[in-house]
């Protein structure tokens, strides 16, 4: 029992009992990790990612799929930059989140109203804004001469925390928040984990649905630029798009969230990103090129569906199990 019990805390805690091993073995042996430039240097890193990876782990939580997250990062941070000069960086980065908006909410009409997969929406919409964010900025990385709000965003008012951390941080633990004490945000829970549930409880699984994905577009956006507007600059290198989605697709798995819906805590996914961050971050330090990050990331990812799959065929493999009957049974036969 107590082995039980052991296994489940362990299972339940293992992004941030992963962060804690990965941190204290690369403190002991990475070198010039255990500074505040560093540690700041992760914090910021990982602030893209863990505003993408709220909406995607919305999106696995009621069993859906987006893989139009990165594609949309990309389109935001070109409109955020490119559209500066004459909206001023509250104007574009209005504009870029709109763009989100309207992203996920066509998303969410065709899986919830047209009834077509979310793989294959989410897929042909990827390639859709991919090619807009490329005819928009003419296939050429875009830039602006205002680094005032760029040197704002990165620069730490408060030891370890810039600005753009304490945003992304605000973003967590406000969704956190909503996703777990708030009706609305049960309710992506119950569509998730049972739709018949939530039909009989009078949820309105299209709404959700269709909201789910919007505020997949919405943070995806809001990532997107807020990464832009740090930087003063957004590369036209599809390979961002490609890397978001497969580190929030590693952190939302690894944090815990089912791919069948119903089960997920945006908390543990944000550990779950600065486990990727701090691993990435050390990989640097030992001098090791981006191709190893890469792969490292691809190997993290498949290991964790692997043991992912074990513990729901597992559990499968237990229900109806009356751990009790072999006794009762044996008992009888003694009588």
């Amino acid at each position: 029992m107590g082995n039980f019990k052991l296994s489940r805390f362990v299972d339940s805690h293992r992004a941030l009992l992963m962060l804690i091993v990965v941190f204290v073995g690369l403190s002991l042996t990475a070198p010039n990790f255990l500074n505040s430039y560093n540690l700041t240097t992760i914090l910021k890193s990982a602030s893209l990612y863990s505003v993408v990876m709220i909406g995607f782990a919305l999106i696995f939580i009621i069993g859906e799929l987006d893989l139009s997250v990165g594609a949309i990062v990309m389109l935001a941070g070109m409109l955020a930059i490119g559209l500066e000069p004459s909206l001023g960086w509250y104007g574009s980065f209005a504009a870029a989140t709109l763009a989100g908006i309207l992203v996920g909410l066509v998303n969410g009409l065709l899986v919830a109203k047209g009834k077509i997969h979310s793989f294959i929406v989410t897929l042909g919409m990827m390639s859709i804004v991919l090619g807009v964010m490329h005819i928009y900025s003419g296939g050429d990385s875009l830039s602006t001469e205002d680094y005032d709000l760029s040197d704002w965003l990165d620069e730490a008012k408060i030891e370890l925390l810039p600005p753009i951390v304490i945003i992304t941080l605000c973003l967590v633990l406000g969704a956190n928040f909503f996703f777990n004490k708030t009706r609305l945000g049960r309710g992506f829970f119950v569509v998730g984990g049972n739709k018949e549930t939530a039909w009989l409880a009078g949820l309105n699984k299209d709404r959700y649905i269709v909201l789910a994905f919007v505020i997949s577009g919405m943070l995806s956006a809001v990532g997107g630029a807020l990464f832009s507007m740090s930087l003063a600059a957004m590369p036209a290198n599809v390979n961002l798009a490609n890397n978001t989605l497969m580190a929030v697709l590693a952190a939302t798995i690894i944090g815990g969230t089912l791919m069948s819906g119903g089960k997920g805590n945006i908390l543990k996914c944000y550990f779950a990103v600065l486990l990727l961050s701090t691993i990435f971050n050390g990989i640097s330090l030992f001098g090791y090129s981006y191709d190893i990050q890469i792969f490292v990331n691809g190997v993290i990812l498949a290991l964790v569906v692997l043991y992912e799959s074990y513990a729901v065929y597992k559990q499968d493999a237990l229900k109806g199990q009356n751990p009790k009957l072999l006794q009762s049974m044996l008992r009888s036969r003694e009588r």
